[in-house]
């Protein structure tokens, strides 16, 4: 998808020196997929605490 962004440089030169990466193309996308993971890991860490793991994995596996 083509879009036109207006993004400040300085930033931009920031971003490539800490990502290494060569493109702006790869540079946004990088950025979006880590946004996107830090979100995922933000909603997996809510869950901490609430969620009852009252496992006997000798059951489990079927060990006597």
């Amino acid at each position: 998808m083509r879009t036109t962004l207006d993004l400040p440089g300085s930033l931009l030169n920031e971003a490539f020196k800490v990502s290494h990466q060569r493109t702006k193309t790869a540079l946004i996308i990088t950025a979006l997929e880590n946004l996107i993971r830090k979100s995922k890991l933000e909603a997996i860490k809510n869950f901490k605490g609430k969620v009852n793991l009252d496992i006997n994995l000798s059951t489990l596996r079927d060990r006597k």
